[in-house]
């Protein structure tokens, strides 16, 4: 978990994804144009509920709006992990009209060792978050569901029930189980001093290298159907930011190496745009962090994949992706910030 502060954004500004080198830009055809919802980090603390309502009624008179994707961290890094409170954020995200998405965050599960945080024993909470935020596997949340692929019927990775995978207008998404806290590499040491990076614990390797290799494979999962299905794009969400400012080698950047890689390779082979959105940082930003060697001399940009970061913490704003299919760029977002939540406190 990160605690950057957003910089100040205009409601009117509009960003366009740059297609892949060599591709001619079609028209913009508004008619075919759909649009999803991104948010993460929140509600971030009690104080911060009253600003998601406000963020929940913008969504909801969004005209293209046809989806909600949060990317995790349903409560702040500070807050206990109680089945309570994480039953009664789940219950927020239901006056959400459209389809709601969730992917599981740090705060979510991997922090809650923390004695600020309850003391509770990592896998034990996102047990129940899975209980409570995938009660019925296969489909979203919110007031008009929608049916999804769900990693739990993929043989040998029956837990996964939050690695989701749906098309949306031409575009191939799904999301990752992939959290900030160094991928839960992070050691649970306020419940078990000994916890180091040196010493890790067993349990807690082993349910990193577990999710790790559901990473990969819903990776591949996800370019295979994009491939198949000849998808206009494609989209991955999660929760993390994968560090991708540090160096391979960098510590804080283990538990995401590997993923970064499998997205880089598979973005490269497909040719079409790529977007991957997290939160995390809590800043919103658009841009091309992701690199890969071309040369024995040097590293080149992968012009065709795009990250995106939603607001979070305290800004409580949300971000609208819109798809078009017909756009050689196909993806196009606008943040959109909700007035009301400017000064409030």
């Amino acid at each position: 978990m990160k605690t950057y502060s957003v910089i100040g954004l205009a409601a009117a500004l509009c960003f366009a994804l740059p297609a892949a080198a060599g591709e001619r830009e079609r028209d913009h055809d508004s008619a075919r144009e759909q649009s999803f919802a991104l948010i993460g980090d929140v509600p971030y603390g009690v104080a911060i509920e009253t600003k998601f309502d406000r963020v929940i009624d913008s969504i909801n008179a969004a005209p293209r709006v046809r989806m909600v994707l949060h990317t995790g961290d349903v409560k702040a890094g500070s807050e206990r992990c109680d089945d309570d409170l994480l039953q009664k954020r789940y219950n927020q995200f239901q006056k959400l009209k459209d389809a709601v998405i969730v992917t599981p965050g740090d705060n979510d599960w991997t922090d809650c060792h923390r004695a600020n945080n309850g003391g509770y024993v990592p896998t034990e909470r996102l047990a129940r978050f899975r209980e409570i935020y995938y009660p019925v596997p296969g489909l979203s949340g919110g007031q008009h569901r929608m049916p999804v692929r769900t990693q739990a019927r993929m043989a040998g990775f029956d837990d996964y029930v939050e690695n989701m995978m749906w098309s949306f207008n031409g575009a191939m998404m799904a999301t990752v189980h992939v959290v900030g806290s160094n991928n839960g590499l992070d050691p649970w040491n306020q419940i078990d001093p000994s916890d180091s990076y040196e010493s890790p614990r067993p349990d807690r390797v082993a349910e990193v290298a577990a999710r790790e290799a559901a990473a990969l494979a819903w990776i591949d999962e996800v370019f295979a159907q994009a491939n198949a299905r000849r998808s206009a794009g494609v989209m991955i969400a999660m929760q993390a930011n994968m560090n991708l400012d540090l160096p391979a080698a960098d510590q804080q950047r283990l538990g995401f190496n590997a993923v970064i890689e499998r997205i880089t390779q598979h973005a490269i082979a497909f040719g079409k745009p790529v977007l991957v959105a997290h939160g995390d940082s809590h800043y919103f930003r658009l841009d091309k962090p992701y690199t890969a060697p071309i040369l024995p001399s040097g590293k080149g940009r992968v012009e065709n994949l795009t990250r995106v970061e939603n607001f979070g913490a305290q800004d409580a704003h949300w971000v609208e992706v819109f798809v078009n299919p017909r756009d050689a760029n196909v993806f196009r977002v606008e943040p959109r910030i909700v007035r009301a939540n400017l000064f409030a406190r």
